[in-house]
């Protein structure tokens, strides 16, 4: 009972109010959503400035536009479920989010507009022709940039100068589409910055437990968390392990320094969504997925935690600190 009270607190429905359509003199337009866990602080961040964004493109909750939620978690089969419950409502258009989101909603329609996010790869996944011509009915937004790879080791190497190993890790189920991405470029910036460099795939967190204490026997180790659904799901725990083990890892989410962890770096996720409302607000007055190229991450942070630096003993570089977007004290 508590959980569909705080789900209905955020706006779902489960229908869309029949009264409002008498009401209004233009045509109420419908929208669903598939999002992940209602109860993570950043996924109703994320919700939170999609709607801030399509309000100020004019629609209005109520007056011109209906949304109804469905909230899921890491399981395939609510996804479905939530999908099949989405398109039977008939929706003008359907935003969801994560690879395994939009892969349960477009098994469910070829034929409504499906935008998404955080997706890694929707050519490879089969979700969109191409990245500039989509051509289905899904186009969106992927936060996949391969040189964030070798970029993760040049600012873990920066703000702990000592590191002369990085190990890169990450969760096969959930980064298998995209990983490979990664691997050129961080094996490239290893050897750039004289660190040897070691790819660790772990299955669940007793494994990442494992390397990290292997790591912590090992003097001048550091990590790289690759921010796939598992680092997501599983963020405080990795940022209390390196904590407690002190090693120093960054990570591609500002959610991990927000709590404790020594640094991260990468797209801003709560852009994504702004940019979101932008493909919202055009298929909705017309245009057509299959014509709006999938794009790629336009703004990155640069997240820094001082006071887990000052922890570890390191001496934050005033270079790095100017170039940040963020410090917490």
């Amino acid at each position: 009972m508590r959980r569909r009270a705080f789900i209905a607190g955020l706006g779902s429905a489960a229908a869309w109010p029949l009264a409002a359509h008498a009401q209004q003199p233009q045509r109420m337009r419908r929208m669903g959503v598939l999002q992940g866990n209602a109860e993570d602080r950043d996924t109703r961040a994320w919700v939170a400035a999609l709607r801030d964004e399509l309000g100020k493109l004019g629609w209005t909750e109520g007056r011109n536009i209906e949304i109804a939620i469905r909230w899921t978690t890491a399981d395939v089969a609510s996804m479905k479920r939530f999908a099949k419950e989405l398109v039977a409502l008939q929706p003008d258009l359907i935003l969801t989010e994560s690879t395994p989101a939009a892969a349960a909603m477009l098994e469910q329609t070829h034929t409504i507009p499906v935008v998404f996010v955080l997706v890694a790869d929707p050519v490879g996944s089969g979700f969109v022709a191409s990245l500039s011509r989509p051509g289905g009915n899904a186009t969106g937004f992927t936060p996949i940039v391969s040189a964030l790879g070798g970029k993760w080791v040049e600012l873990l190497k920066e703000i702990a100068p000592r590191v002369g190993r990085v190990t890169l890790s990450f969760n096969p189920p959930t980064a298998a589409t995209f990983i490979q991405g990664y691997l050129s470029p961080f094996k490239t910036a290893a050897a750039s910055v004289g660190v040897e460099a070691i790819v660790a795939p772990v299955n669940d967190m007793p494994e990442l437990q494992s390397h990290v204490t292997t790591q912590a026997g090992e003097p001048n180790s550091g990590l790289v968390v690759v921010p796939d659904a598992f680092a997501q799901h599983h963020l405080a725990e990795i940022a209390e392990l390196t904590a407690r083990y002190r090693v120093p890892a960054i990570y591609g989410s500002r959610s991990f320094t927000e709590i404790g962890g020594l640094i991260s770096y990468g797209p801003s996720l709560v852009d994504e969504y702004r940019r979101a409302a932008s493909y919202v607000d055009r298929i909705l007055k017309g245009e057509k997925p299959s014509d709006l190229p999938v794009q790629a991450p336009v703004k990155f942070e640069l997240v820094i935690n001082a006071k887990t630096a000052k922890e570890f003993g390191f001496d934050v570089p005033t270079s790095l600190l100017a170039r940040a977007d963020e410090v917490i004290e």
